[in-house]
């Protein structure tokens, strides 16, 4: 019985030590194995680290008894974030895995995970466990890759915004008219003419105008008519004479008026037959036949014929005589002065002590004249409480808090716009705060909803684009106008020529973003001068980018170029 139990135990002590030198010779032979990572240096796009991993296995190396757990895993500072796992198993194993032959053999294998700055210096390690039996094995970890590209996770995420103008007009063209009718063949002004509602009207107006320095007086225009009947001759000397009597009496008004003896202020025209003002009072009239008279005008170029014809129209005529005619005896007196608004000082000024003294034009222009947000703020807000309609103020108001970093405040705002106008310029400027708010996914949902797609919009859309890895929609909603986003929609996307050519179209600098991708750009195409100067230029602007280049892999075969070191120094 003893030699039993001693046979036994040594069959059970074979067993393990069968498991265990099996499971040692793979971690001994790990070496033996040899990976493809694609890419060789990993890149994040749309937010996560891509990889894809073939591991090729030697004959007589994987044990057939063995399973074996391989995790990808990016280790950082701070921390590590494992892949999915892929688990092998030998030939002789009875479970649901991706067998490897004992003869030798091959997997593949691909993941993502979510990327974090921290990746950007990092190493991508495999680590695996070997399981036989009741044996398990950790082997050391394989070192597969090192670090991250992260030149994608530069894109600038924000929307373009729109403020809705104002029609704040400083100079407004404003004038005063008046007629002075004559009787049949005079050229004299009656008396009951001067005491006419509009003559005094005018008179009064010249006199008010001239001496409001909030009016300039341009010019006095004076033209005077003789009606369509007679003969032309004596109705060209009529209209002159008329003419002559008009300019006399307006004259008069003007004779201490400084602004009234610039040369041409005065302007006299004189017209023999009026014809057209014949026209104009027939169409407006109630004559019976006035669709006949209308129709001898135009049949008719020869004045002569067209009085003839009409004065066949005996009864027609008849009317012409008494409701017509006498109004086209006369001479027109037209005022035109400028009305001056507040200065741009007297806008501001009174916008920030007093601003519902203002119209809402000039509430409105006020903001323009600042550079403080929080000055157009408090404007457009003024602007909406005197005027709650107002979806410009409205708008506006949702706009400038964006601009200071207030998105969740600029979501309230913009949703009240949308109450009075859910026009697509307040849902553009939603999409924007949204996007300031870091909300891409909501942001998104509405520019699709706008009516029409605007420069503004698309730009947005773009931005997402980048964000998500669809760089060929970002290009194609970022359009031609050179920005930073569009250059590094054209680098991730391959075409590294025309993001320079779009670099170098720039006038901002985006805070050092601008130069410094023309430093990846350079590094891309070996070009090292282009790429010393763009990292020089974004150093200058912003020191940060110094430690940036300095883990940046784009640059990473500089690193050991003096020059390089003493541009990041």
């Amino acid at each position: 019985m003893k030699k039993i139990r001693s046979y036994f135990i040594l069959i059970l002590a074979a067993v393990l030590m069968t498991g265990c030198s099996g499971l040692n010779k793979m971690k001994k032979n790990a070496g033996l194995i040899k990976y493809e990572v694609t890419p060789q240096v990993l890149q994040t796009d749309a937010g996560v680290v891509p990889v894809a991993i073939k591991g090729v296995f030697p004959a007589k190396y994987f044990d057939k008894k063995t399973t074996v757990t391989a995790t990808p895993v990016l280790t950082y500072d701070g921390g590590e974030t494992p892949y999915d796992a892929v688990v092998l198993q030998g030939e002789s194993v009875q479970a649901n895995n991706t067998s490897i032959s004992y003869n030798g053999d091959n997997f593949s294998y691909s993941g993502t995970v979510p990327y974090k700055d921290a990746m950007k210096v990092s190493k991508l390690v495999l680590k695996a466990k070997a399981v036989r039996g009741s044996k398990s094995l950790d082997f050391d970890p394989v070192p597969l890759a090192d670090g991250v590209i992260a030149t994608s996770t530069l894109v600038m995420k924000h929307g373009k915004t729109i403020t809705m103008k104002d029609n704040f007009v400083r100079i407004v063209p404003e004038n005063k008219m008046a007629d002075i009718n004559y009787v049949i063949n005079k050229f004299d002004i009656r008396p009951t003419e001067l005491k006419a509602e509009d003559v005094i009207a005018i008179k009064d107006y010249i006199k008010a105008v001239s001496a409001d320095p909030n009016y300039q007086l341009k010019s006095a225009a004076i033209s005077s008519y003789a009606s369509p009947d007679g003969k032309f001759d004596l109705n060209e000397k009529l209209s002159g004479n008329r003419g002559t009597s008009a300019d006399k009496f307006i004259k008069k008004e003007f004779e201490k008026i400084e602004a009234a003896k610039a040369e041409g202020f005065f302007n006299a025209t004189t017209t023999a037959e009026d014809w057209d003002g014949f026209k104009t009072e027939v169409e407006n009239s109630n004559i019976q036949d006035k669709d006949l008279i209308l129709r001898v005008l135009s049949m008719y170029a020869d004045p002569e014929v067209r009085e003839k014809e009409i004065k066949n129209m005996a009864a027609a005529f008849e009317s012409l005589k008494t409701d017509i005619l006498p109004k086209l005896r006369r001479s027109k007196m037209i005022i035109n002065v400028d009305k001056i608004g507040r200065s741009d000082e007297q806008i501001l000024a009174q916008a920030k002590s007093d601003p519902k003294v203002l119209s809402l034009e000039e509430m409105l222009y006020a903001a323009t004249l600042t550079t403080d947000n929080n000055e157009k703020l408090a404007f457009y807000t003024a602007a909406l409480e005197a005027y709650p309609k107002c979806i410009r103020a409205a708008n506006n108001i949702g706009v400038a808090l964006i601009s200071l970093g207030k998105a969740d405040d600029a979501i309230t705002a913009l949703v009240n716009a949308q109450a009075i106008n859910n026009n697509d310029v307040v849902k553009n400027n939603l999409a924007a705060a949204y996007m300031a708010k870091g909300d891409l996914v909501k942001a998104g949902e509405i520019y699709k909803s706008m009516a029409t797609a605007s420069t503004e919009s698309k730009f947005g859309l773009g931005v997402i684009a980048i964000t998500e890895g669809k760089y060929d929609d970002a290009v194609n909603f970022l359009g031609t106008d050179p920005c930073f986003n569009l250059a590094l929609a054209q680098l991730c996307k391959g075409d590294v020529n025309k993001a320079k050519v779009t670099l170098d179209a720039m006038k901002e600098n985006c805070k050092g973003r601008a130069p410094y991708l023309k430093a990846v750009v350079g590094a891309r195409l070996d070009d090292r001068d282009y790429m010393l100067n763009g990292l020089r230029e974004s150093a200058g602007i912003d020191a940060a980018w110094k430690a940036y280049a300095k883990t940046d892999l784009e640059l990473a075969k500089y690193w050991n170029d003096d020059t390089f070191k003493s541009a990041v120094q």
